[in-house]
């Protein structure tokens, strides 16, 4: 059985994510998306928020589950039995820095951790989720970029 993770902080899950998790869940027989908890950085949405907007955008697929991990993602795959990592590229900056990553966690991990590389659709080339916060954060209309209900998440998140 083929098992990839498609890991990202999905602050808030775009149109382009789930473009790739669509595309992946026909090459594997298993996607795990992981929502990482990143200390680091400072999310517009709590971990368990982001879990469950992706569980609604991708309950169509049988073949995909959200788990969210925090720590190195070398460690989640061991413990999860993954060996392939997806990761979308909108331009070659992105490449570029997926690369680095890329050979750094195979070497790291000392065993056999490949990526696949899948460019997005040209329709969300542009798209990222701080895009969508941006926006969404002056009361742009964003649901040409989410889910009808990220967008009513977002919004009442404006709101507060």
């Amino acid at each position: 059985m083929s098992r990839a993770i498609y890991p990202g902080s999905f602050d808030p899950v775009t149109f382009g994510h789930l473009d790739i998790i669509k595309r992946s869940s026909a090459m594997f027989d298993e996607v795990v998306v992981g929502v990482l908890n990143n200390n680091a950085k400072n999310p517009l949405f709590s971990t368990k928020e982001r879990k469950e907007m992706l569980e609604e955008s991708v309950k169509e697929f049988g073949n995909v589950e959200v788990i969210s991990f925090d720590g190195l993602l070398i460690d989640f795959m061991k413990q999860n039995d993954i060996s392939v990592i997806v990761r979308g590229l909108r331009a070659i900056t992105d490449f570029d820095y997926e690369l680095q990553i890329a050979q750094s966690n195979r070497k790291v991990s000392k065993e056999t951790i490949d990526t696949v590389f899948l460019t997005t659709s040209i329709d969300y080339a542009y798209l990222s989720s701080s895009i969508v916060r941006e926006y969404a954060s002056y009361g742009t209309d964003v649901s040409d970029f989410v889910p009808e209900f990220v967008v009513k998440r977002l919004e009442n998140r404006f709101q507060q």
